[in-house]
């Protein structure tokens, strides 16, 4: 184990390089044509497997162990968000209105590294690595699903059949070094739902004889926020 923490930390700069590069062109949900070109050609520089176009933009890179074993999927997420960037940082965003605010360029960097390490150990795996680099996990961006049901929908967990996924999350609020992992569910899933609101008319003067459908909307809207 201590021997990929050296890789890693031998990796830094290659990292860090692929890091502020994609931060500095950020590209939203299903428009990931630059980044999922980057990881397509890193992968193949390996001599990884590669295929393109994986729900729309994504990228999967297959690794076969020198032993038969299970596949184990490790998913990346690619897509910024519709957010200016003003941090004043020397790799800062060149798109104007769209960001990396959310890790997902420190995430596609760290697959990208992971699959150098993993490659340099491929006589040693038992089984197949697939690594996952998914489009829009930000959300649907016009679409009717967003980046992993648009992967799923492509077959991303056959051929071969996934046994087992994991996925990572950066998080700017803990020490560096620091590294969480939780044997089930770790954050909740976000779902969008309509609420139809249907008043009624009347005088303004009689108001009481009315159903003022703001009012009700405010209500509602007061009484989710006592949730959280």
């Amino acid at each position: 184990m201590s021997d990929f923490f050296q890789q890693a930390q031998q990796l830094f700069t290659y990292t860090q390089s692929l890091r502020r590069d994609f931060h500095m062109h950020p590209e939203l949900g299903f428009h990931e044509i630059r980044t999922g070109g980057i990881v397509a050609k890193e992968l193949e520089a390996l001599g990884i497997e590669v295929t393109k176009g994986v729900g729309k933009t994504g990228v999967v890179g297959l690794l076969e162990g020198e032993k038969p074993g299970p596949t184990l999927l490790l998913r990346f997420d690619m897509d910024a968000l519709p957010i200016t960037e003003d941090t004043g940082a020397e790799y800062t965003s060149q798109n104007p209105g769209v960001m990396h605010a959310c890790g997902h360029d420190g995430h596609t960097a760290i697959g990208l590294t992971v699959a150098k390490i993993l490659h340099a150990h491929r006589n040693e795996l038992a089984g197949t690595i697939k690594f996952c680099f998914q489009p829009s996990e930000e959300g649907n961006n016009g679409e009717d699903v967003g980046g992993a049901e648009m992967m799923m929908r492509d077959g991303v967990l056959d051929a071969p059949k996934v046994d087992m996924s994991l996925s990572l999350h950066l998080w700017n609020e803990k020490p560096l070094g620091w590294l969480g992992i939780a044997g089930g569910p770790v954050m909740a899933g976000a779902d969008i739902f309509s609420i139809k609101i249907t008043g009624k008319g009347g005088h303004g003067a009689i108001p009481q004889q009315t159903v003022d459908p703001v009012v009700a909307a405010a209500q509602i809207i007061n009484a989710l926020q006592t949730i959280v």
